[in-house]
């Protein structure tokens, strides 16, 4: 038994060996201060910045506290792993900002080859859990945003009207830098430019975002039974959509 555990403790001796060393915890409270460039997140009083050295502020008080929130929550380091609305804020002001026609039309691109629109031929419950679950967001992005997709089955790239692209490009246009970052994040989270753009105006929860993205995932696993290692993998993926989604909650009601 010694033998066969020596390959594994070897894996995690490597694993642990090559993880960057976290840094400490440097302050005793985390807060918010109202300035003139929004709600900033200060450290013992002094304004955070990013890791471009841009203040740390964002235009909504709520999300300005939910960032608070993570940086309180880190205990006797600072893990990045686990601060996802930082990290979006961070990405928002340092990158987004400045790239914004290029973040819309990489959204806009996946709506090409968006996750709802290619179905699959079989087996039949997998068949029906996807009309379920995407057609009542296919008929929404037609009648609400004014795209109307083509649907496939096969996994063949078909292009999309030009004229559904155009309306998705409308639907994402009037986001600002934080937002139309969520809207990225919950975009690739998901592989829909739908879904995202579903969960930004209020048509879908976070939960029924995220369990439209995770149709055939979860039909195989109620076939074949769950695998602890993507649960864990999609336990993190599940907390950055829920920063996204705090984002676009909040985006909508100013």
């Amino acid at each position: 038994m010694a033998d066969r555990k020596e390959p594994t403790d070897a894996i995690a001796l490597a694993r642990r060996l090559t993880q960057p060393e976290l840094p400490k915890r440097f302050y005793k409270q985390a807060a918010v201060e109202a300035g003139e460039e929004g709600f900033l997140l200060t450290l013992d009083g002094r304004k955070a910045r990013t890791p471009a050295k841009n203040l740390l502020a964002v235009r909504d008080e709520a999300v300005a506290h939910a960032l608070a929130a993570e940086w309180e929550a880190q205990v006797e380091t600072i893990n990045p792993d686990r601060m996802p609305l930082t990290r979006l804020a961070n990405t928002a002001i340092d990158r987004v900002a400045g790239e914004m026609e290029a973040v819309r039309a990489d959204i806009v691109a996946h709506a090409g080859s968006d996750l709802i629109c290619y179905r699959a031929e079989g087996p039949e419950g997998l068949v029906a859990a996807e009309e379920a679950a995407w057609g009542p967001l296919v008929a929404w992005a037609r009648d609400d945003l004014g795209a109307r997709l083509l649907l496939v089955e096969s996994i063949i790239h078909v292009a999309q009207d030009d004229a559904a692209m155009a309306a998705i490009n409308a639907a994402v246009a009037p986001f600002d830098a934080l937002g139309l970052s969520a809207l990225h994040v919950a975009t690739t989270l998901t592989g829909s430019a739908v879904i995202a753009l579903a969960l930004a105006r209020g048509r879908l929860t976070v939960e029924e975002a995220w369990g439209a993205a995770h149709v055939d995932e979860d039909w195989q696993m109620s076939q074949w039974g769950q695998d602890e290692t993507a649960l864990a993998r999609r336990a993190v993926r599940l907390a950055e959509l829920k920063a996204a989604a705090l984002v676009l909650e909040r985006g909508r009601a100013q």
